[in-house]
């Protein structure tokens, strides 16, 4: 019988060609990985050029190499773009999600790791799963045999994603986020791999997935927009497998903000349509949640009858909804207020843009510490556009009170806009002052 003759692995050859990767290195590097993942291997640079030629190497083998890949380019690999199939193939793709949700939260909590996530790039055309395509994916998934969980678990991961909310509102999300990648990897990983009743496995799934978009959350707050792109789409993996809507549709709100935020207005419309597409029969202030975002997408897009439309709906969605504000992804006065800044700045209006900022602070919890930051150094950012330069910087004072207490990737960005404005107006009473005061900020931030 003719042996068919193997197709050599292009994808590999490229991965390898780009990154400057020789076989030997590579080798050294996969078993040496394997070490530390608990996988016993002994490859050297032949065995590389088998892969090349188009041998498949073992299935526990195939996610090591592609994680000794990721640390050789300097950015994360998959066995898919390799070229090789995950071990279970289409049917495993539940165990994937919760593999997914572990391995990007142990690099996550990893020192030596997080440079290598920095540098995962965000993908404005990264498709979005749709929800009836992720949802019930995890049903694949073997339970544990020595751990059972019941409603208490549940809670108890409601309780950690309320806990980790404050601390991210009160310190910022350079404390708050290692601890909660590191609470992924250590409780939520065994709870969704846990047997349990099936009502009660599908509100574990929900309540990680809100977990894992808060810390997608904390990841775009802190610049590594890439990063936060990869914990969104889990959380849009899990909440499909829950069937939990809301989760999902908040999910893709929150991505919407982050590709408006990174300049993608049309993108970010797209999907803020999408969320409110999929959204359920939806309370008033999920609706003023959606609508808000749809109208800031849609003014950055140029749109602005929709723009003004949805603005006043998600106005009227809010005056009909209760007191209650969640702790994560939630949506109150102040975050209407910061939409309606974002529309009038986008639309053109810049002082009423910067009205509805103050009125955004002035609606604000004294807890959320890091949203009033951010507001404040938008608002000083917008009055110095406007010429402002007085109000500016009795706005920067005020943000630099709060600044020294928070650990903020965002506010360091103020601060550094801060410092690069100031110098050209130093003839300005009280500029050279809070110049001053900014850099000796700095310095003890960079200490």
């Amino acid at each position: 019988m003719t042996r068919r003759p193997r197709t050599p692995n292009t994808a590999l050859a490229a991965l390898m060609q780009a990154g400057g990767i020789g076989n030997a290195q590579l080798a050294r590097r996969v078993n040496a990985t394997g070490r530390e993942l608990g996988v016993r291997l002994h490859y050297d640079k032949s065995t590389v050029s088998h892969w090349l030629a188009g041998s498949v190497p073992k299935p526990e083998a195939r996610p090591v190499i592609a994680e000794a890949l990721s640390r050789l380019t300097g950015r994360p690999v998959t066995c898919a773009e390799i070229g090789w199939q995950v071990e279970g193939g289409p049917e495993g793709a539940g165990a994937d999600t919760v593999a997914g949700v572990v391995d990007l939260s142990r690099a996550d909590m990893d020192p030596t790791r997080r440079g290598v996530l920095r540098t995962g790039m965000y993908a404005a055309a990264l498709a979005v799963p749709r929800f009836e395509d992720v949802s019930g994916r995890l049903e694949s998934v073997t339970a544990g045999r020595t751990v059972r969980i019941g409603r208490s678990d549940v809670a108890t991961v409601r309780t950690m994603t309320d806990k980790i909310a404050d601390i991210l509102d009160q310190v910022g999300a350079g404390h708050a986020r290692p601890m909660a990648a590191a609470w992924l990897v250590n409780s939520a990983g065994p709870y969704l791999r846990a047997s349990g009743s099936e009502e009660t496995r599908r509100d574990m799934r929900a309540a990680v997935a809100d977990f894992v978009y808060l810390t997608g959350w904390m990841a775009m707050y802190e610049n590594q927009q890439g990063l936060g792109q990869r914990y969104y789409l889990r959380a849009l993996e899990l909440a499909g497998a829950a069937e939990d809507h809301v989760t999902y549709c908040r999910t893709l709100r929150g991505m919407s903000l982050q590709a408006t935020h990174l300049g993608h207005g049309k993108k970010g419309l797209e999907l803020a349509d999408a969320a409110a597409e999929a959204a359920p029969a939806a309370g008033p202030r999920l609706q003023a949640f959606l609508r808000g975002q749809q109208a800031a997408a849609a003014a950055m897009s140029g749109a602005r009858t929709t723009a003004l439309t949805r603005l006043r709906q998600a106005e009227a969605a809010l005056s009909r909804a209760d007191d209650r504000r969640d702790a994560v992804g939630g949506y109150d006065q102040a975050a209407y207020y910061f939409h309606e800044a974002h529309v009038r700045w986008h639309l053109g209006d810049q002082a009423a843009s910067v009205t509805a900022l103050e009125r955004s602070n002035a609606a604000r919890s004294p807890l959320e510490r890091q949203g009033r930051l951010h507001c404040l150094g938008v608002t000083a950012e917008r009055q110095y556009r406007m010429r402002h330069i007085e109000a500016a910087c009795r706005t920067w004072h005020a943000f630099l009170d709060h600044h020294i207490t928070l650990s903020s990737a965002r506010g360091d960005e103020h601060l550094k806009t801060m410092l690069r404005a100031l110098p050209a107006h130093r003839t300005v009473a009280g500029v050279t002052e809070l110049e001053d005061r900014a850099r000796q900020v700095a310095a003890q931030k960079a200490a």
